[in-house]
């Protein structure tokens, strides 16, 4: 179904007529894919598990309704699954291109897996969707046809809509907070059990994304220098119903657009990390980053059940640790990562505006409101006390 929004600008890919110019952004700043509306509640999950043990008639039907990459991606992981598991071959899978705390995490989770293992276990580390986009890799987990992956939010949108609270800006404070919610409450083992049961998913943990922050053309103190402030956004309805309840023209545009969107005036701020302004050279278009932190969008490492359960005791153990170390390692590049972008982008003439984040908080409270309401029971409780938790 396509998302309408009654007040928002919606420019498709390729709408900006001058192609050329800017930098070509790179594929690891663009969005996150769009957690599922949480007005959708849980009917909406996405596709159940397939049975275990299908026959290859089975498969053939699963691959005929697939196009593309997806098929694709399917039968060559159908060929080469039984060589891999009899080889104790770990294949693990990003989005990102190589460069990122993304690469850097799923480097250090081989070089473990490859001095505890002695042998065991070869891991193979898939960057750049080699093998398929986000939504076409949850499948191959789904189905058993690939083991691991360092995924972003799309699997709560699909599987447990209704506990993905952290897919809502201004809802948590720090990463602290989100890791806590997600593995130490209530809401965060039901989201678990429902990628299990509904994606075929085995949930190992969070990794941190550096905070999402705004840049602009104007110096935003507080709200209500926000009102109609084009920013562009991407097409996640709840996002758009947060900023506009801060009082932005939502524009709805492709992340590839954002830099010639900006030169011509069509849109003054946008959100994202500090990598998106560093890569995509928007000194060159905006002078101000004002430092909301109103997100941070995790990454996820996740296994496939049906390739878990076949594991022994001390083999999952074995890499659940080497996960939780891997885990950190990405943690601390990402905040390195984030340091730097800070500093370059003032050596290129860009002013850091760091704002009181409480009042936007506040004023965005509403929209969050709203976007919670339709959430589980005990949800905001656990929210409240992952908070608490850790100590903000």
């Amino acid at each position: 179904m396509e998302v309408t929004y009654p007040h928002v600008i919606l420019l498709q890919a390729g709408t900006l007529s001058d192609r050329t110019v800017g930098p070509d952004p790179r594929a690891r700043n663009g969005d996150p894919s769009p957690p599922a509306d949480p007005a959708g509640g849980p009917d909406t999950a996405g596709p159940k598990s397939c049975p275990e043990g299908g026959d290859d008639t089975t498969m053939t039907r699963f691959i005929a309704t697939l196009g593309g990459t997806a098929a694709i991606a399917v039968t060559a992981a159908a060929l080469t699954v039984g060589a891999a598991q009899a080889q104790g071959t770990i294949e693990i899978h990003n989005t990102m291109n190589p460069g990122g705390s993304e690469e850097a995490a799923l480097q250090r989770f081989a070089e473990i897996m490859a001095e505890r293992s002695d042998g065991a276990f070869e891991v193979n580390v898939y960057l750049s969707s080699q093998l398929g986009d986000e939504s076409e890799v949850l499948e191959l987990l789904n189905l058993g046809l690939t083991q691991m992956s360092l995924t972003g939010g799309a699997f709560m949108g699909q599987y447990a809509p209704e506990y993905n609270a952290v897919s809502v800006p201004f809802v948590f404070p720090n990463f602290e907070a989100v890791e806590t919610y997600l593995m130490e409450t209530d809401s965060g083992r039901a989201m678990q059990a429902q990628a299990r049961e509904r994606g075929n998913l085995v949930y190992l943990g969070p990794q941190m994304r550096a905070f999402r922050h705004m840049t602009s053309n104007r110096e935003i103190n507080g709200p209500a220098d926000l009102d109609g402030l084009p920013m562009r956004l991407p097409q996640i309805p709840v996002w758009v119903d947060v900023w506009e309840e801060l009082g932005v023209q939502a524009v709805v545009i492709p992340a590839s657009d954002i830099y010639l969107a900006m030169r011509t005036g069509q849109v003054e701020a946008h959100e994202n990390s500090l990598a998106s302004p560093y890569t995509r050279q928007l000194w060159e278009v905006q002078d101000y980053i004002i430092t909301t932190a109103h997100l941070s969008f995790p990454w996820h490492w996740v296994a496939s059940a049906p390739w878990w359960d076949g594991l022994t005791d001390d083999q999952r153990a074995m890499i659940l640790d080497a996960v939780a170390e891997a885990r950190q390692y990405g943690i601390r590049t990402e905040l390195e990562r984030d340091a730097y972008y800070r500093e370059q982008l003032i050596e290129r003439g860009m002013t850091f505006v760091d704002v009181d984040q409480a009042p936007f908080r506040d004023a965005a409270a509403p929209a969050v409101e709203r976007a919670l309401a339709e959430m589980a029971d005990g949800v905001q409780a656990d929210i409240d006390a992952a908070i608490a938790a850790t100590g903000n």
